[in-house]
């Protein structure tokens, strides 16, 4: 199956559909250090980008996307978030950089049979309620365009009669829309990180879906660490105060750790010459907690990794050793964090490669998502040849 990439960033989205079994076709990205990233892990070989045809570097706004049209199940990417990050200036639908308006151009171009879509959880905050719903809107019915004369909330109104009216078939191209925030703790990654996800089908599939299954709970966690203990064992760490829970044994898997993601490699600051063998694995000095930045704690999730709005803010990206000390997370551990392979490299300073990071869709919630999405494409295609 085929897909085209928007918003690429460095990767990690569309590193995790490629996992699921999506060639990409089209790559789109228009930062040049995110594409010096992906241009030095194809160089390099590495497996993840194997497959991926060299990111075109510019403006979404300025590619004409028709040409794939009938060529292409799946339409992925994260439109900038930076109209709708809790750390950002909060102007939404008035930002230039919102790319919500590009995204489902694309769709319309290409008509995909699906669309995955990513955004930061600011979205769904209660004060932009109304353009997230111009948004799920849009992609429910991307051939219902904007005139020249409308504002988008005329537009919005538009839409919203067209799909309480009877004439809702006559909108062209439509799409099965559903969202929800998604805590990619909840899926096993190493790190507490939640985003609002958007995935269409086109309609007449006759595809039936809903998001996967939560695999991962803090009460198996504190199950792991408390009860069974065996979280301390695996570790080989000397076992901690018990944190004790009333329930039972859990269904689910624990939540995986800072300690579960980066035990094995190295401290860059106590053991530089061995770090130094390892890709981005180096010692960042400068680490400071004050209130409201006091890091991550080794044996808990990482708090979600930050790009920020003039570089990193500080506190969101150090781990706190159980020492009480604390220190930087080194790219390679920040990658690990985000769930990258190993063998991918980073393009640019430490800042640079954190802002791609902070930026980045952990590879292996995309890979969870674009999988579910992948095998109810398959079998409705299977249903499509045997009628």
């Amino acid at each position: 199956m085929r897909a085209i990439e928007l918003f690429a960033g460095a990767g990690g989205l569309g590193i995790g559909v490629s996992q699921a079994g999506f060639k990409p076709e089209a790559v789109v990205e228009w930062d040049r250090w995110c594409c010096d990233t992906i241009r030095e892990n194809q160089a390099r070989g590495v497996a993840a980008v194997a497959n991926w045809p060299t990111p075109t570097e510019g403006d979404v706004k300025k590619v004409d996307f028709e040409k794939y049209e009938g060529k292409i199940q799946l339409v992925t990417g994260g439109p900038p978030c930076q109209p709708f990050s809790l750390g950002g200036k909060h102007r939404a639908q008035d930002d230039s950089r919102d790319m919500w308006p590009e995204a489902v151009r694309v769709v319309r171009e290409s008509k995909p049979e699906a669309f995955i879509f990513e955004n930061v959880k600011g979205l769904t905050r209660a004060s932009f309620a109304s353009y997230l719903a111009y948004i799920e809107l849009q992609l429910t019915y991307p051939e219902l365009v904007r005139r020249g004369d409308q504002n988008w909330e005329d537009h919005l109104g538009r839409l919203e009669r067209h799909h309480t009216s009877r004439r809702r078939g006559d909108a062209g191209l439509t799409y099965q829309v559903v969202h929800r925030v998604l805590n990619a703790a909840n899926y096993g990654v190493p790190q507490k990180r939640e985003r609002v996800v958007f995935v269409g089908f086109r309609s007449g599939l006759g595809i039936e879906w809903s998001f996967p299954k939560e695999t991962h709970s803090k009460e198996a966690l504190l199950w792991d660490k408390g009860a069974a203990g065996t979280y301390w064992d695996r570790h080989r760490v000397a076992r901690k105060d018990r944190v004790l829970t009333t329930k039972g044994a859990p269904i689910l898997l624990p939540w995986r750790t800072v300690r579960d993601a980066i035990g094995d490699l190295p401290d860059p600051e106590f053991r530089p010459r061995q770090a130094a063998e390892i890709s981005n694995h180096r010692f960042q000095g400068g680490a400071r907690s004050y209130p409201g930045h006091t890091g991550s704690p080794m044996d808990e999730p990482a708090k979600t990794l930050k790009a920020g709005v003039h570089g990193v803010p500080g506190g969101e990206n150090m781990v706190v050793r159980p020492d009480g000390s604390l220190r930087y997370f080194s790219v390679r551990e920040s990658a690990r964090l985000q769930t990258f392979p190993d063998d991918f490299v980073f393009h640019g300073s430490w800042s640079e490669a954190m802002r791609q990071l902070g930026n980045a869709v952990p590879v292996d919630l995309a890979s969870i998502i674009a999988s579910h999405v992948r095998t109810h494409l398959v079998a409705a295609s299977g249903a499509t040849r045997q009628k």
